[in-house]
Formats: C-alpha cells, sequence, structure tokens
C-alpha cells in the first residue's frame, strides 16, 4: 500500500480585515500617543544629543551635535556604547555595486 497524499484546494474571497491600516498617515502625535500606548514605553523616542549630558554620551554642548566620534569600540563600557557600536566600515559609502552575470 502506497502513501496516499490528499489535496486540499482552499478558495478564499474579499480581503482580510484591517488590510491596508498602515497606509494612512497619523498625522497627529495624540494619535501615535494611543498607538505606541497600547505597545510598550517606545514613544516618544528623544535623541541622545537633545538630551543633557548627565543622561546620554551625545548630550550637552551649546548646539545640538554629537561632538565626538559615533562609532565606538566593543570592550567600551555599557554606559559609553552608544552610535555605531564596533562599525566594520565608516565614512561615506564610495562606488556602486556591480553585478556578475552568470553565463549558461
Amino acid at each position: 500500500m502506497g502513501n496516499t497524499f490528499l489535496k486540499c484546494l482552499i478558495f478564499l474571497t474579499g480581503v482580510v480585515a484591517g488590510g491596508g491600516r498602515i497606509d494612512k498617515p497619523i498625522l497627529k502625535a495624540g494619535r501615535a500617543y494611543h498607538k505606541y500606548k497600547a505597545k510598550r514605553n517606545c514613544w516618544p523616542r528623544v535623541r541622545g544629543v537633545a538630551m543633557n549630558p548627565v543622561e546620554h554620551p551625545f548630550g550637552g554642548g551649546n548646539h545640538q551635535h554629537i561632538g565626538k566620534p559615533s562609532t565606538i569600540r566593543r570592550d567600551a563600557p555599557a554606559g559609553r556604547k552608544v552610535g555605531l557600536i564596533a562599525a566594520r566600515r565608516t565614512g561615506r559609502l564610495r562606488g556602486t555595486k556591480t553585478v556578475q552575470e552568470k553565463e549558461n
């Protein structure tokens, strides 16, 4: 007796409920507040340069600038490890990607 495979075909009509919900822009901070209130404490997101120096390594200064390299070494202490942690490459991206075509 061999293996028998049953082919089940399901046809769905219509669209999924709530589809396209994220296409509409939020437009207001109040709507964003209620959106993230149900999730977790991830809003509003304050930039490090907008903070005081006691709150973030990028904070402080007379202008909102980082004032130090944003790349940081891997063995930095936990309070300093912000920005690009152990970046493999830095600087402007130069050149273009070349695609090699396969010959068949």
